[in-house]
């Protein structure tokens, strides 16, 4: 069900994470666009069954050591049936490494809906002090916290996932 796509589908995609994702969790259009040409970085979507939409996209950078989830939305007029629970179980199930992804800290009513429907997937929640480095020229960090699927990270696994994300993703060195 998990179809992985090219630029020719990605204006879809990009419509759909403009309305799910703020200005400061998000790249501008050509800098999203460009992702597309690293090797490392892939986006997987479910189609509508006439394949004429997409209901939902999961994009997603390869690591050595494990799988980074950058952006994960459902189509506003997809939501509540279960397609979020579906593609985490089939990326789950195609992949041979561990998945990380960054959450929002709870400090919110969505924010921790979110955290809460990422543990029913089989994800834990790492409480490491972690902030996403600015995705964007112009943006600032977003303190969130980094889950896991399977079980929790190690202070070491933590280093090693933050230390890459902020390289290879954000290339953001720290002070």
């Amino acid at each position: 069900m998990l179809k992985k796509i090219g630029p020719e589908s990605f204006d879809v995609v990009y419509a759909i994470m403009k309305k799910s994702f703020p200005d400061s969790e998000r790249r501008p259009y050509n800098e999203q666009k460009k992702l597309l040409k690293r090797k490392d970085y892939s986006i997987y979507v479910i189609e509508d069954t006439a394949g004429s939409g997409i209901k939902a996209f999961i994009t997603v950078y390869e690591f050595k050591n494990f799988l980074f989830v950058e952006h994960f939305a459902v189509d506003s007029c997809y939501r509540s049936q279960g397609l979020g629970s579906l593609i985490l179980k089939e990326l789950l199930h195609i992949v041979n490494l561990p998945v990380c992804l960054e959450v929002e800290l709870p400090y919110t009513e969505i924010a921790a809906k979110r955290i809460e429907f990422y543990k029913r997937c089989g994800f834990v929640l790492n409480v490491f002090p972690y902030s996403q480095p600015p995705i964007t020229q112009g943006q600032t960090s977003v303190p969130m916290y980094i889950m896991s699927s399977g079980k929790a990270l190690s202070q070491n696994e933590y280093t090693i996932v933050k230390n890459t994300l902020y390289k290879q993703v954000y290339d953001f060195s720290p002070l």
